[in-house]
């Protein structure tokens, strides 16, 4: 199920599952995370056949949405990708530069946590930047916490940078607290 937000300062009315013919708007948002140094730590723009075969090679639970606006422009994405063999999932979300800040992220985690627990993922594990307040703020306002911080994990531009992980349980499993084990 996804979901229609509007807001005097969100100027997004549509989120729904990405097609072929939004990559290039995809792309153009994602290589501006690149080149802005706040959401991964790519360092390089990718070209149009890398996020093509992104999209073609996905399986079908790890869906990527796009938030629309009502002129038909795309303002941001967002999508569930595996973490590892282990089943641990991760969320990623990214904003056109003058999008960021009018409720595009809240919108599309908000649908994106709809479709997570309809494929029926427990829980979302994403990472984040220390110094991305904007992001930190978006995921604890929807109910993550900080599970703790990778020091020195990767290099932007020359210098180590530090990555935290959130996290967020999306369905509490019917296991009673005394009988879980910490």
């Amino acid at each position: 199920m996804l979901t229609t937000l509007t807001s005097m300062t969100m100027t997004t009315t549509n989120t729904r599952r990405a097609f072929e013919a939004d990559l290039p708007a995809i792309l153009a948002i994602y290589n501006q995370g690149i080149e802005d140094r706040l959401a991964t730590l790519e360092v390089q723009p990718k070209p149009l056949e890398y996020m093509a075969a992104w999209l073609r090679n996905r399986e079908a639970r790890h869906v990527v949405l796009v938030a629309e606006r009502e002129d038909g422009a795309i303002a941001g994405w967002a999508s569930i990708n595996p973490y590892n063999a282990r089943r641990a999932y991760q969320s990623a979300i990214y904003i056109e530069r003058d999008q960021r800040g009018r409720g595009v992220g809240q919108q599309l985690l908000t649908a994106l946590e709809a479709e997570g627990r309809e494929h029926g993922f427990h829980k979302f594990v994403l990472f984040t930047f220390p110094f991305n307040a904007l992001g930190q703020g978006l995921y604890r306002k929807l109910g993550y916490r900080e599970v703790g911080v990778f020091e020195e994990q990767g290099i932007l531009d020359g210098q180590c940078v530090d990555v935290m992980a959130m996290e967020k349980i999306l369905a509490e499993r019917d296991v009673p607290k005394e009988n879980r084990i910490s």
